[in-house]
């Protein structure tokens, strides 16, 4: 048996710890795989299971050596999806989550249709945070913390949460230079579809208290009616800073209370389902994104 086969053999008896089992999945007798176990042994020059005549168990060395034989064949296939797809041009349906963001990524998502034509791309834009897998997505973009989920994860970029408003605004009402001063000011507060809750606006102490007393002029799960608002001079908007980067940039909106909103970042992950096969469509989109946003 070669030295792959071998290794092969060797995790599979090392899940199971019996050579029955191993024996009768590769139609061959206990005594062919029990004698291709003992003749690695042999090669390696250690001894990886420890036998009775009722258990089978790894020795120190066989732990060490099956992790190790793990990733061998792990990259191994790996090796050979990729070789497989390597002349398969990205193609069929792809079903992504994206928030509700304006402005981060309709030019990437435009960019990629005229790359990868053949490519059908399914949007869907919500605040919920979607079950990848039990609701069939291929790939999800989250602007949020990521949860012990088991997804595979990327990270896109970071950003930071603003307090932003119009200067006939400031003009109108003064502009707020500690965050007590927003007591006396019209704040547009975003609620969180899944849980109810108010978004905390990045004002608190070390140990994450909020400013007290916020006024709640406006609530609402829209980031693009807060941004509305907020250049209509109707208050003041807490926002990802790349939802407002243009009417900053433009002088539309400015920011305020900067010092207090300094450590308030945020990342922008894309997951996906877990597997060792990614299809030609997800591989091109994650790499496309990748290097598209934020760039």
């Amino acid at each position: 048996m070669d030295s792959l086969g071998s290794i092969g053999l060797f995790v599979r008896v090392a899940e199971r710890l019996g050579f029955s089992a191993v024996a009768r999945e590769l139609g061959l007798s206990p005594s062919a795989v029990g004698k291709a176990v003992a003749r690695l042994e042999e090669r390696l020059g250690v001894r990886l299971f420890n036998r009775s005549t009722r258990t089978l168990a790894l020795t120190a060395e066989g732990e060490r050596f099956l992790e190790r034989c793990r990733r061998i064949l792990c990259e191994v296939e790996a090796a050979q999806q990729e070789l497989r797809h390597a002349g398969e041009r990205p193609h069929g349906r792809l079903k992504v989550s994206l928030p509700r963001h304006c402005g981060l990524f309709e030019q990437a998502l435009s960019d990629f249709l005229l790359e990868y034509p053949e490519v059908e791309l399914d949007l869907n834009f919500s605040d919920h945070l979607v079950d990848v897998i039990g609701d069939g997505f291929d790939v999800a973009i989250r602007a949020a913390p990521l949860q012990d989920s088991g997804l595979k994860h990327r990270r896109l970029g970071g950003f930071r949460r603003v307090l932003v408003g119009s200067p006939a605004y400031f003009q109108r009402h003064g502009r707020p230079t500690q965050p007590a001063d927003l007591a006396r000011h019209q704040c547009l507060h975003y609620r969180y579809p899944a849980t109810g809750r108010l978004e905390r606006w990045p004002l608190g102490n070390d140990d994450d208290t909020a400013p007290p007393a916020l006024p709640s002029s406006v609530v609402c799960n829209s980031v693009e009616m807060r941004i509305f608002l907020a250049l209509r001079g109707q208050g003041i908007a807490c926002l990802p800073d790349f939802t407002v980067a243009r009417q900053l940039e433009q002088g539309l909106l400015q920011t305020v209370l900067d010092p207090f909103t300094a450590n308030a970042q945020g990342t922008v992950w894309m997951v996906w389902p877990p597997g060792r096969d990614l299809s030609p469509k997800v591989r091109a989109f994650l790499e496309f994104m990748a290097h598209r946003l934020f760039a």
